[in-house]
């Protein structure tokens, strides 16, 4: 079958790694299922593993892509839960799992004509849901979902800011946040990314670092140094930063004085549960809220995807056709 594989890891280069494949079709443990591919999408977690950053090189070579959706063997359509884990070492919570891993970091990923995951992993893809837009789901809306509601308590009238608003989980958490109630702040670096954000639902969008209207109760953080000063200065006394990712930079000012003083949370938070999972397809279902796709890409050109991805150039999720099935 073919597969995207990450043979070799270089952090200025990180596509040199990349290759499209032919590799044998996976074995199938018991309590395993196969899936045969219809589409995946592209997450920088990806371009991460690409170059060497989390993903140690004894794990290398590795099919890449953390999330998917296809068919059963029984003709089943499904979205891929990306989370392997086990919820009892996590005391009840599947993301607390010491030993958690999501698809690509030890088991292998979703750019590859079939994979094989558990079957508590297999959701059924609602009729309701495109197979490009399923394929968006697993990591970017399920983090944005777990994020907002279940770690940072969003609920309605509450005011959100959500820093670096093009990116898959901050268009993810603008889409949900407004589904659910709240005003919704956006920052992006130009202006063709802060109209993007308007299109999808913010009630208004700034350049990085501009003073708000007002202070907010939760900031959605993916970006990390770049934005964390002009976060927590953001929020209101007693609110809430939620962060998943420091995509510019995991070592920013903590600004110690002001976190006691205001008695901000510093709430860390990845992935999705399971049940955390559906939760976020029923706010969707009501809501209208789906996933925008900037374009798609086949296996065959993927390093094109690639490319796109990491110039920050595109608006939405890169998605991979994998077959023309539908």
């Amino acid at each position: 079958m073919r597969a995207a594989v990450a043979t070799s890891q270089d952090h200025d280069n990180p596509l040199a790694g990349l290759l499209l494949q032919d590799v044998p079709e996976p074995e199938v443990p018991p309590g395993w299922a196969k899936v045969r591919l219809v589409t995946a999408s592209l997450n920088p977690h990806d371009v991460w593993t690409l170059r060497g950053v989390g993903h140690p090189a004894e794990r290398i070579p590795m099919i890449l892509g953390c999330d998917g959706a296809g068919y059963t063997d029984d003709g089943k359509p499904v979205i891929i839960y990306p989370v392997i884990a086990d919820a009892a070492r996590g005391m009840g919570d599947m993301t607390m799992d010491p030993q958690r891993s999501i698809i690509s970091e030890l088991y292998n990923g979703t750019f590859a004509d079939y994979i094989v995951v558990p079957e508590s992993s297999l959701v059924p893809k609602p009729e309701w849901l495109s197979f490009e837009e399923a394929a968006a789901m697993g990591i970017a809306w399920g983090t944005a979902y777990r994020m907002m509601f279940s770690r940072a308590g969003l609920k309605a009238g509450d005011r959100v800011l959500v820093q670096g608003a093009s990116g898959g989980v901050a268009s993810a958490a603008i889409s949900l946040a407004k589904a659910a109630g709240a005003t919704v702040y956006v920052t992006a670096r130009d202006e063709r990314k802060r109209q993007f954000a308007l299109d999808i639902g913010a009630d208004a969008a700034f350049e990085p670092g501009a003073r708000l209207p007002e202070r907010v109760d939760i900031v959605v953080e993916t970006v990390g140094e770049a934005t964390w000063s002009h976060s927590l200065k953001s929020l209101r006394p007693g609110g809430t930063v939620v962060i998943c990712g420091a995509t510019s930079g995991p070592n920013a000012n903590a600004d110690l004085n002001r976190v006691f003083y205001q008695q901000l949370s510093i709430i860390g938070s990845t992935t999705c549960t399971l049940a955390e999972f559906y939760k976020c397809l029923r706010v969707m279902e009501e809501s209208g809220a789906r996933p925008v796709i900037d374009h798609s890409v086949t296996l065959e050109n993927i390093h094109q995807g690639f490319e796109a991805l990491i110039s920050g150039d595109n608006l939405g999720k890169i998605v991979v056709q994998i077959s023309d099935e539908q």
